[in-house]
């Protein structure tokens, strides 16, 4: 599959932004598709009402590497792997969301689709990103 890495750089610790941000309740914060929804926490996964309909998703655990990826349930029963990192960049940190193309994804679509991603990085640096 065709992927853009999309990232946004903070002035801020990168393990004290990775601590502020990690929690999945956190999440619709700035991911503007999960903004309008109510995280529910069923145990082994979260569910949630996202542009499509109900989603599950299924968030990597709290670790050392500053790792948030995230798998997504779709209604159609199809999965989508989201990478997420939060990394050093000197003082500061970098925050990287690889998005994947999905099969039979228009060029338009997958455009948007980046477009979006990158609001919603803006967002979380905007809301995150300060000491």
């Amino acid at each position: 599959m065709h992927t853009r890495t999309l990232t946004v750089t903070v002035d801020r610790d990168w393990r004290e932004l990775y601590d502020a941000i990690w929690r999945p309740e956190v999440f619709p914060t700035w991911a503007s598709g999960l903004a309008q929804s109510t995280l529910e926490d069923m145990g082994d996964h979260w569910r949630a009402r996202g542009p499509a309909g109900e989603v599950t998703i299924r968030f990597t655990e709290h670790n050392a590497f500053g790792i948030m990826d995230h798998r997504v349930g779709l209604p159609d029963g199809g999965e989508v792997y989201v990478p997420l990192r939060v990394y050093q960049n000197g003082a500061g940190a970098d925050i990287a969301l690889t998005l994947f193309r999905q099969p039979g994804m228009s060029d338009d679509t997958f455009a948007a689709d980046a477009d979006w991603v990158r609001r919603d990085l803006a967002a979380l640096a905007a809301r995150y990103g300060k000491r």
